[in-house]
């Protein structure tokens, strides 16, 4: 198959969808009332506390929405400030990062501003959270934006997903987008074919280009998805790319430059027809070639939403681990040596339904972890933001909810 072909004809439909601003009249509100929500995104702050991006559900005044929300706690994780983004339809905050001025960047996806449908959304904030600017990407339909991250000459790269007419075929497709510091946009790709294929999650490489991990069901195997990973150079032309398969649908949710120049990818695969989700961890050298690969399963469908190299030159999964009953799920922590064999793994949250979005190390040697639970602290109302910190074991030293 043809990928280039494809993607040029996308390209030409794309550079006729214009990036819009979004309104900012009813942005950048402290929060108030009942919020019910998912924490995605965690990162630990240059003072040692913490900062969470993701979304809760709350009258923003009397008025039900699903809002950006940003938090920003202390070293115990007790809240400092947060702050809502948003209007009166549904947005969506996906990953955040403290950026070079020790404000931060969030990534998401918008309903009430843009072009039409879901937009992909970049905010900028200072570091007290107070909105700096915000841009909008996208068409008439759905576009989103996973991940970003700040780069190396001060601006963004972002990726998500935009829907465009591929070869008269309405597809959904990876999206690339390139800032600068302002969030203008300086560039953007997109990859894929004939069906649908979607972006999760970039990051910079010492080379100056990019590695993306997602999905793509154009070049996956009898119509399933299978996990995607591309190399780009620094102008986001494709350099690679590799597809990975279930042998059922699988997707690839993190991704992250190893020291040894290669990559380590975290998702989830189907093994056989019927089958409920498992972990995937793949391992790649510098080319995207398989080194090995591990797979992590409980007893119902799980899913490795993020991975990062530890400093022991090991990994740490964060994911979720489903009941065999499905009635019940677990945050599921799991450190692996470079290898990929299972040093320990720990649950939080064997009660109620739990999900892992996001983990990383922290400057203590132990780990940050944010997602959600239901119904613990929520008073059996919906799921809330967690926010969990462990020791280098895993285990858990404190936890704190908002809602």
């Amino acid at each position: 198959m043809d990928k280039i072909l494809l993607c040029v004809l996308s390209l030409c439909i794309l550079f006729s969808i214009p990036a819009f601003a979004a309104d900012t009249s009813i942005l950048n509100q402290t929060s108030s009332g009942p919020a019910y929500g998912v924490g995605y995104s965690v990162q630990q702050t240059e003072d040692g506390g913490y900062v969470i991006a993701g979304t809760k559900y709350s009258y923003e005044p009397a008025l039900l929405s699903q809002i950006v929300w940003l938090i920003r706690t202390d070293t115990n994780g007790y809240k400092v400030w947060d702050r809502i983004f948003g209007g009166p339809q549904s947005d969506v905050g996906y990953f955040v990062q403290q950026t070079s001025d020790r404000g931060y960047i969030i990534a998401g996806s918008t309903e009430s501003f843009g072009a039409g449908g879901k937009d992909a959304w970049l905010i900028k904030t200072d570091a007290d959270g107070n909105e700096v600017w915000n841009k909008t990407f996208g068409g008439s339909r759905n576009d989103w934006a996973r991940s970003a991250q700040q780069t190396s000459d001060g601006g963004y790269i972002v990726t998500g997903s935009m829907y465009s007419y591929n070869a008269a075929h309405l597809s959904q497709m990876v999206w690339l987008i390139k800032t600068d510091a302002n969030g203008n946009e300086v560039w953007d790709k997109i990859f894929g074919g004939p069906l649908d294929d979607w972006g999760n999650f970039v990051q910079q490489t010492s080379d100056g280009g990019y590695i993306i991990t997602g999905a793509t069901k154009s070049y996956g195997e009898g119509g399933n998805s299978a996990l995607w990973l591309i190399k780009t150079d620094s102008g986001g032309n494709e350099a690679w790319d590799r597809t990975f398969s279930g042998p059922r649908d699988a997707i690839g949710y993190s991704v992250q430059q190893t020291r040894d120049g290669g990559y380590i990818v975290s998702g989830s695969k189907i093994p056989y027809s019927g089958g409920t989700g498992e972990i995937w961890l793949i391992k790649t050298d510098a080319d995207g070639n398989k080194t090995w690969d591990k797979t992590f399963e409980g007893s119902g469908d799980d899913v490795g939403k993020s991975v990062l190299q530890t400093r022991d030159g090991g990994y740490i999964v964060i994911g979720s681990k489903a009941s065999s009953g499905g009635g019940s799920q677990s945050v599921w922590l799991i450190k692996i040596d470079d290898k990929g064999n299972v040093m320990w793994d720990r649950t939080f949250g064997e009660s109620g339904w739990n999900e892992g979005k996001s983990v990383q190390q922290t400057s203590d040697g132990g780990y940050i972890i944010t997602g959600s639970t239901y119904p613990y602290g929520s008073g059996g109302k919906g799921s809330i933001v967690w926010l969990i910190k462990a020791d280098g074991k895993g285990y858990k030293i404190w936890d704190r909810t908002f809602g």
